[in-house]
């Protein structure tokens, strides 16, 4: 996976207001944590890091005056209502550390007829190393029929990576296709007689 390269500041002003003034500026309050380090406080630019943020675990390179790390996103706060971002909390990786994220589970190919998938989970959680996390994986269910079913102990994950959750977790099943129900002939002809009647 790539590096997103964002320019960061060190800020020493906290608080709601300089929290408010930061983002008037059409910039984001950041807190970069991890390996025993004490945290630092950023100020990042808003429009790159909501960009760098619409791809799931991207490793962002802080860049800047006494700043010069690799960072996951661990936490974003976005207002409610307008959706721009209020807070993003950042956990500091090294490279070939090992870290536990979640990765999409994409499903390809279409079931045999009018067979459905139902899909359990959207994201499987594995271990990874931090610079080469996954964009995700994949499950073929071309021309599979009702029955068959994907656990995660069955992806096939890409090399150098591990399956962090529970192996027995069902992530899809295909099963045939819901039937409508059609009235019992005592039903029907019950209501044939009651429309007649009136």
């Amino acid at each position: 996976m790539s590096e997103v390269l964002i320019a960061a500041e060190l800020r020493n002003e906290f608080g709601k207001g300089a929290a408010r003034k930061i983002r008037r500026a059409n910039k984001v309050p950041a807190v970069l944590y991890g390996h025993g380090t004490e945290p630092k406080h950023l100020t990042l630019p808003g429009h790159d890091l909501l960009l760098a943020l619409r791809t799931p675990n991207v490793l962002i390179r802080l860049r800047g005056e006494g700043v010069d790390e690799i960072a996951l996103p661990k936490g974003v706060q976005r207002d409610p209502i307008k959706g721009f971002l209020e807070h993003v909390d950042l956990l500091l990786v090294k490279r070939g550390e090992t870290v536990t994220v979640e990765i999409p589970v994409t499903v390809t190919g279409d079931p045999i007829g009018s067979a459905i998938v139902e899909q359990q989970l959207v994201t499987i959680s594995v271990e990874t190393e931090a610079t080469h996390i996954p964009t995700g994986v994949e499950v073929d269910v071309d021309g599979k029929d009702a029955g068959f079913a994907v656990h995660a102990s069955d992806l096939k994950l890409p090399e150098g990576t591990t399956l962090a959750g529970d192996p027995e977790a069902l992530v899809l099943q295909v099963i045939g296709a819901p039937v409508a129900e059609l009235p019992e002939e005592g039903e029907a002809a019950e209501g044939e007689s009651a429309e007649a009647a009136e």
